[in-house]
């Protein structure tokens, strides 16, 4: 943890050799399998963003001062322990969530889940779908802030492609921001249009076992 700092700062570095200014491209800090000293670690390190995948971890480690981004799928009977303290819900897929959000956290700021490889392992919601669910959001009174998605699985060139697409959608949608890349595909993400890495491992280092949380 005491090296969060450097790793940081390399990262930055990642999105600037990649052709993105670090101003206008948000650096998630994913704590995701860490303890609370990791989100300690991240914003000594002068993180202002922290992301959380487990509703149970996010509500253990909370703290005010950063913003939060919840990451993982959305639970509609977590909604409401998590609304107080959830900035940005990121991975919204069904308007089922989006109803669940909009009850307990009106106007909250949401990123829509696109599944962009289609592999049934990944979550988000179908290409087709995006768009109607974009409009149920807002519909719901949700700040509907971007599109979001995870990479294929294989090289990160693989990726290309589908962030292209993505990105074209979001603006054909009117959404400013695109919540695509992470450690191993940041760069092409930053290419294509991303102004928003979720970065994990490159901060903190391998996660530890599931269950397990690192001290």
């Amino acid at each position: 943890m005491n090296e969060v700092g450097a790793r940081l700062e390399e990262v930055r570095e990642r999105v600037r050799r990649a052709g993105g200014d670090t101003d206008g491209v948000t650096i998630v800090a994913v704590t995701k399998g860490f303890g609370p000293e990791a989100v300690a670690a991240a914003r000594e390190a002068g993180a202002h963003d922290i992301g959380e995948n487990r509703a149970q971890e996010l509500s253990a480690k909370w703290v005010e001062g950063p913003r939060w981004h919840f990451l993982g799928g959305v639970q509609r009977n977590k909604v409401r322990s998590l609304a107080p303290r959830v900035d940005v819900w990121q991975s919204v897929d069904r308007s089922e969530e989006g109803a669940a959000i909009a009850t307990h956290a009106p106007g909250a700021s949401v990123f829509v889940q696109v599944n962009v490889s289609g592999e049934p392992q990944k979550a988000g919601c179908r290409w087709d779908e995006a768009a109607p669910l974009v409009e149920e959001l807002r519909r719901l009174g949700l700040d509907v802030r971007g599109l979001m998605a995870v990479g294929p699985t294989g090289p990160p060139e693989d990726a290309r492609d589908p962030f292209r697409r993505l990105a074209a959608l979001a603006r054909s949608l009117e959404l400013p921001d695109l919540s695509m890349g992470m450690t191993a595909d940041l760069e092409v993400a930053v290419q294509e249009g991303s102004t928003m890495v979720r970065v994990g491992t490159a901060l903190f280092g391998v996660r530890p076992p599931a269950g397990r949380p690192r001290r």
